[in-house]
Formats: C-alpha cells, structure tokens, sequence
C-alpha cells in the first residue's frame, strides 16, 4: 500500500498520536540524519518511526543491527515497518517506556535520538515523560533532533519543548525553513557528546 495512505490512515484513526497527514518529505529526512554516524556504541534512537520516511535514510547509513531502535506505537504501521525493514529493529511500544525499552532491546548506548514525535498533539502529561526519557540519554551523552512545523512553532507545547531543552542543554541549532515538506518544517538540535 502507498505510504501516503498508510499514514493518513494512522492519522485518521487516532490523530492525537499522528501529527501529520503527510509523512516527512525526503529533504526533511535528510535534514534530520544530517552529520548523523551511527555505529554499536553510538547507535540511533528513533521515536515515532511512522511510516518509515527517515528511517528509509537512515538504513543507508546504519551499519548493523546493533546500531538502532526504532520505536513505534501504532500497531498496523509497526508491522508495515517490519515487512518494509527486515533488517531494523522496530519494536512497539511508548515513548514514555523508551529508556527501559531500550534496556531490553540489547542496544548499545544511543548517541543519537532522532524524534519525530508530534508533541504539539501529545497531551502535557506524556510529552513531559518522553522529554524526561529523552534527557536520560542525553545526560550519557548523545544528539538529540527533532523537527517543529512552522505552523506550530510557537504553540505553547512547541515552546514548552524548546524550553525543557534549552535550560538543560543551552539553544538548539536550528536549521533553515524545509520549504519542501508539507508542512513546512525545521528541524532542532542538541548535543551533549
């Protein structure tokens, strides 16, 4: 089935754990494994895999199967995601399980969290337990990326993020308007390593 369709079809079927309508647009994918070198012990913690947009991506540059975890919580779309990559590991699960999913997964250290989690349409609650699972890993030591679209950029939820993070690990590196997305996006980094 067209991934176009896979993931409308999540969107319609819970829209408050599916930001978008679209998935990611291949520049916004790029974008976001951008100076990203994933090996065993600085594997790639990807959040919300969707459909597989970055992941597509980032399977070119992952070398092993110890190099990544992909988390995912729609059920339908983990399947789609395991017949797409066979050779990732994709499991299912919440973000805010994500450290002790991590834990069983056998994966090294993540020294890279790439997020494509849609906090303007989580609730407070659940989007301040992933940031906390998020700034374990970060305390460790790794990057930390995730993309805002710009229509929701100054969303408080938005903002909440941006701020969670700053006081904790100083201003985000911004990217450039990713024109080519729809909709239009940037994408946020912090490094701790």
């Amino acid at each position: 089935m067209n991934e176009n369709i896979e993931f409308l079809q999540a969107f319609l079927k819970n829209p408050g754990k599916v930001g978008s309508i679209r998935p990611s647009s291949p520049e916004l994918a790029q974008k976001m494994i951008e100076g990203i070198t994933p090996d065993k012990d600085n594997a790639v913690l990807e959040l919300g895999v969707g459909t597989g947009a970055i992941t597509k991506f980032l399977q070119e540059i992952v070398p092993d199967d110890k190099s990544y975890l992909g988390i995912e919580l729609d059920r339908d779309l983990v399947r789609l995601l395991k017949r797409n990559f066979p050779d990732m590991q994709i499991v299912r699960g919440n973000a805010v399980d994500t450290m002790a999913i991590h834990e069983r997964s056998g994966i090294g250290k993540i020294g890279y969290v790439i997020c494509c989690l849609p906090f303007v349409s989580l609730p407070n609650e659940v989007g301040e337990q992933i940031m906390l699972q998020v700034d374990k890993f970060m305390q460790q030591g790794c990057t930390f990326r995730t993309f805002q679209y710009a229509h929701g950029y100054y969303f408080p939820s938005a903002i909440k993020l941006r701020e969670f993070m700053r006081t904790r690990y100083g201003k985000s590196k911004k990217s450039q308007l990713i024109v080519k997305n729809v909709p239009p996006a940037y994408t946020l980094t912090w490094s701790t390593d």
